[in-house]
């Protein structure tokens, strides 16, 4: 990715029709050269004072192509850290491609993908996990998802970051000098009050792997599988949460072959929902396909919605759910409630801790339904608002630093010789380092804000 003193520019909003579209322009000659298209009767862009507005027009030549709203920020005091102007035109796509591409023209170059998050990153603006956050707030599908990436942004894991490798370098400095100059008045290590520090930001990032799995499931959703044996109303279920026909529904066994997928909220929760095929025993060679693929989605899902038919006695099928569902996040729903009972409810209570009875075809229960599965999922204690690890590569520094600090915990306790447990414990501190952008090699760097939208 190219970086440096040249002015980028790039459409900043989605290309797509609207009310106003906006084309930023960032770098030392973004004024200058936003001024050779946008003229305003009210004054000029050059020596305008940051946080200012002038109302203008596009010019191509002498023709006028659009009304706009030129706002100026001065460096530092923008996103990027440089000078930057944005255009708020009419949010044509012709139109936003026109502008930009008369800007081009004009001097600016276009930006890469990721590009101004980049800059805003090297001019210090932001560390490297706050720069993942910006996409995590716009790809957010949910209320805690922004909430947590918002966090991020704000810096609740780099400060965190920050706590651990401020303890960390102490110990690491006082002991590397000790090692170094034995013969100054340097203070004698103390074995224990090294073991006390790096045990606390073991604990520490103890803390922050415990809640990836949780984070990663509030941002893309739980895997939830609807299981049951043919005809028991799974697909109708599967349109009931989602809101729209995502399955086929007829009175035949055996309609449902392949595995439907939706992501939909339920309870304020967000479920990867997969509508499976019945468990039965089959002939059919395509179903039997299908029955396969619906025991291996049990298997990895986070949770299991078992669907029983409530008009009809347990079978071998329904059993073999109940056992599967004992020692896993999971909900029996007892569906046609408007039919005459024949199911043995008491035997479902006995396998399962949430159980609702509903009505999927005329849509009764789904409030219980949603609230049964919000229970079940018991994400109530993960707080979006505390620092978490956000990604693989966040993950990945925090497993090597915590391997690094616990390999050295090991040397201690062997006796080994205070250098070994120094070059283990610098080991660990480029980690931290690592995974705050500070140490981040160019081609992670160039990796990271390749994946960003243009335009931000």
């Amino acid at each position: 990715m190219n970086s440096g003193k040249d002015t980028i520019a790039a459409i900043s909003t989605p290309l797509m029709s609207g009310g106003i579209g906006i084309i930023r322009i960032s770098g030392p000659q973004a004024k200058f050269i936003a001024g050779k298209v946008f003229k305003s009767q009210h004054g000029s862009l050059d020596g305008l004072e940051g946080y200012r507005a002038l109302f203008g027009k596009i010019y191509d030549g002498g023709e006028v192509v659009d009304e706009c709203v030129a706002l100026n920020y001065n460096a530092p005091a923008s996103y990027t850290g440089e000078d930057v102007v944005e255009l708020s035109c009419h949010g044509g796509v012709f139109l936003l491609k026109k502008v930009l591409s008369l800007i081009l023209n004009a001097g600016a170059r276009l930006a890469e993908p990721g590009e101004f998050s980049k800059r805003a990153f090297l001019n210090g603006k932001m560390d490297l996990s706050q720069a993942e956050a910006v996409m995590d707030i716009i790809s957010a599908k949910n209320s805690q998802a922004l909430r947590a990436a918002n966090a991020m942004k704000d810096g609740a894991l780099s400060r965190k970051i920050s706590d651990m490798r401020h303890l960390l370098t102490g110990t690491t400095a006082h002991l590397s000098a000790w090692i170094d100059f034995p013969d100054d008045d340097i203070p004698q290590v103390e074995t224990d009050e090294i073991k006390s520090d790096i045990l606390k930001i073991i604990k520490d990032i103890d803390a922050l792997l415990s809640s990836y799995d949780s984070g990663v499931i509030m941002r893309e959703g739980i895997p939830t599988v609807i299981a049951g044996r043919p005809n028991a109303g799974k697909s109708t279920i599967m349109n009931l949460l989602s809101g729209q026909e995502k399955s086929i529904v007829t009175d035949i066994e055996g309609t449902t072959r392949d595995i439907i997928e939706e992501t939909v909220m339920a309870g304020g929760i967000m479920l990867r929902l997969a509508d499976t095929a019945g468990l039965r025993y089959t002939g059919d060679v395509v179903e039997k396909i299908g029955v396969r693929k619906t025991h291996e989605s049990i298997e990895n899902a986070g949770l299991i919605l078992a669907v029983f038919d409530g008009s009809k006695q347990l079978c071998k099928e329904d059993f073999e759910l109940c056992k599967i569902c004992e020692s896993r996040a999971s909900v029996a729903v007892i569906n046609k409630d408007d039919l005459e009972k024949q199911i043995d409810e008491s035997y479902i209570r006995k396998h399962f801790r949430y159980v609702v009875n509903i009505c999927a075809k005329e849509r009764k229960g789904l409030k219980n339904l949603t609230q049964a599965i919000a229970e079940a999922a018991d994400y109530s204690e993960l707080d979006a608002s505390e620092g978490m690890l956000a990604n693989e590569r966040q993950k990945g520094c925090a497993v090597r630093a915590h391997g690094s600090l616990m390999q050295a915990l090991r040397e201690m306790e062997a006796g080994q010789t205070p250098d070994i447990v120094c070059v283990l414990l610098d080991e660990a501190l480029s980690e931290l380092f690592e995974m705050s952008g500070e140490l981040a090699t160019d081609a992670v760097v160039d990796e990271i804000f390749s994946n960003f939208c243009i335009g931000k």
